[in-house]
């Protein structure tokens, strides 16, 4: 019904301008009948009042589709402003640069240090973060407390480089993010969000995508969220499908299963944007014990 809403309204706006079109059309065509009607005997023949008569009752449809046609027109119009818009976006920072790549064990300490950060989301925009600066020691559990729009999730934004500062540095064990690629960024770090991301497919694809660890480390880290028996006590374990956005799981799972796939990744720096916001009490306990 939401999807064919607008339709309906389309619809709707189209018999009200046909209708008044004819009216209008109508209006035109009495009007040139009567003036005929009026005029002195002789001034037109009765071929030619018949045949202007003929050409005015269709009128209307003219009309009707010429404007049809100009409104359709000024629809399609908007998708190539958007379509120009798009193109004028600018574009990501390169996903790996090839002469500054750090290394392989990074980050290793897992140290934050934010320098005078500042970060606006476009050029004429104010400041949101105005000369931020901490450190964050590897190893530390810090939590972030703030009203809201505060910049809390905008700090996160700006560690996974979604937001580019628009002054200061982040510098994590001695290199500035800003100088390495957004692969090589992103894939270092993990995140569990607010909002759970499922896709569509088996628990294992969902907790390893990229099929780089064993079925062994897989049921380790299920253990660890406890979801080792949920998955279990499904017929195809670890190839048990997962609908999409995790429909077929409860809301708890679904977190667990995101807390599972950053375990995994085994990073230094892991990131929650109010991750037990929409959870029940146990499932909280059961990520925070399984984060400690």
């Amino acid at each position: 019904n939401t999807n064919a809403s607008p339709f309906f309204h389309n619809f709707a706006a189209n018999e009200w301008l046909i209708q008044r079109l004819e009216t209008l059309s109508a209006a035109v065509l009495a009007a040139a009948a009567l003036c005929m009607v009026l005029l002195p005997p002789g001034t037109f023949s009765s071929g030619f009042i018949g045949m202007a008569l003929s050409y005015g009752l269709t009128l209307n449809v003219g009309m009707v589709f010429s404007i049809q046609h100009q409104c359709t027109l000024a629809n399609y119009i908007i998708s190539v402003e958007r379509l120009n818009q798009y193109m004028h976006i600018p574009s990501e920072a390169p996903e790996v640069i090839e002469y500054n790549r750090p290394p392989q064990n990074w980050p290793s300490v897992g140290k934050v240090e934010i320098r005078d950060l500042q970060i606006r989301y476009r050029a004429d925009s104010p400041l949101v973060l105005r000369g931020v600066s901490c450190t964050f020691e590897g190893g530390d559990k810090i939590g972030i407390v703030g009203r809201t729009g505060s910049g809390k999730t905008t700090l996160i934004g700006a560690l996974f480089r979604l937001v580019e500062p628009a002054g200061g540095k982040i510098i994590v064990d001695t290199i500035d993010i800003c100088s390495m690629g957004l692969h090589d960024l992103r894939s270092r770090f993990g995140i569990i969000p607010q909002d759970p991301t499922l896709f569509n497919g088996t628990v294992r694809f969902n907790l390893d995508p990229l099929s780089q660890h064993t079925d062994d480390e897989l049921w380790e880290v299920l253990a660890k969220c406890q979801l080792k028996d949920p998955v279990q006590e499904k017929e195809q374990g670890l190839n048990s499908m997962v609908m999409e956005d995790g429909s077929n799981w409860s809301m708890g799972q679904r977190q667990l299963f995101c807390l599972g796939r950053a375990l995994l990744r085994r990073s230094r720096v892991l990131v929650l944007d109010e991750a037990t916001a929409s959870i029940d009490n146990a499932t909280d306990m059961i990520l925070q014990r399984t984060i400690r």
